[in-house]
């Protein structure tokens, strides 16, 4: 492998874009708390995006260093099982990028720094402690996944209103794990991963998910109703359940088709806090 190319694979490692859309979120977090007062809190709010964006690029760096086994199964053109970049490499690669978030993290504001720092504890341990217990590692990564709104409102010193949108999208991101483990399932089964779907089935893990996503759509106007996001919130909310329940719906015969559009339907989800935010500055 050339230089070049095991570089290439180190950034790949990183999921460049799952990484840079965590950053995203955690703006969302601020400008939901904030709205255009977000401006004012630049240099916190621009810390904890980087924060983000460097844990999320470390967890998911570290993630496949762990998982390399089974991604010579469901995974094999990764870059360590491909040999783009040797397992050291990557674990290399990880601690530096650890230890660079939590030295950010320690000049934030005192929630916003336990949050990182708990955030940052938790994707260490993942692979290795928490995602062998069923429904337990689904959990974890679903908190991590909406804890990034929880971190951008908390670089502003609010947590309230994007709390609710943490609420939201650790239900979907569950949801969406648990699918992505019916998709894997052949592979966890070779690898003895103690998975939901291998402890309850592949039906009621499907339903299970599905029952979130209900939960989801039915708290949906809760921001409205509060008083945090605007009318427009509700209407652009319509496509967004419409994909969240068609990807719940779709997933018992395609998990992989499903899992895709409930992604999408989560952004949109989060495009309407934005929007519905936007509305409400005067």
């Amino acid at each position: 492998m050339s230089v070049v190319e095991g570089a290439r694979g180190v950034v790949e490692l990183t999921r460049p874009v799952n990484a840079i859309v965590a950053g995203v979120l955690t703006f969302t977090g601020a400008f939901v708390a904030h709205g255009s007062d977000v401006v004012g809190s630049a240099e916190p709010v621009l810390t904890a995006i980087l924060v983000t964006v460097l844990a999320t690029a470390a967890g998911n760096t570290i993630n496949d260093y762990f998982d390399i086994e089974t991604d010579q199964i469901n995974n094999p053109d990764r870059p360590i099982p491909r040999g783009a970049v040797s397992p050291r490499t990557a674990l290399v690669s990880s601690i530096v990028l650890f230890v660079a978030a939590s030295a950010l993290a320690l000049v934030l504001p005192l929630l916003a720094t336990a949050i990182a720092l708990l955030n940052i504890a938790l994707l260490i341990a993942y692979t290795e402690i928490f995602k062998g217990l069923p429904g337990v590692g689904n959990a974890v990564v679903a908190y991590l996944g909406g804890s990034a709104f929880l971190l951008g409102g908390a670089a502003v010193g609010d947590i309230a209103a994007p709390g609710i949108l943490f609420l939201l999208a650790v239900l979907a991101t569950f949801s969406r794990e648990v699918i992505k483990d019916v998709e894997d399932i052949e592979g966890d089964q070779r690898e003895e991963i103690t998975t939901l779907p291998l402890v309850i089935g592949e039906k009621h893990s499907l339903t299970l998910s599905a029952v979130f996503l209900c939960v989801m759509v039915v708290i949906t106007p809760v921001p409205y109703l509060l008083g945090v996001l605007g009318v427009i919130y509700l209407v652009l909310m319509i496509p967004a359940n419409g994909a969240i329940l068609y990807a719940g719906y779709l997933s018992f015969d395609d998990p992989k088709a499903g899992q895709s559009i409930l992604k999408y339907g989560t952004f949109l989800t989060a495009a309407a806090f934005i929007v519905g935010r936007a509305t409400m500055i005067s």
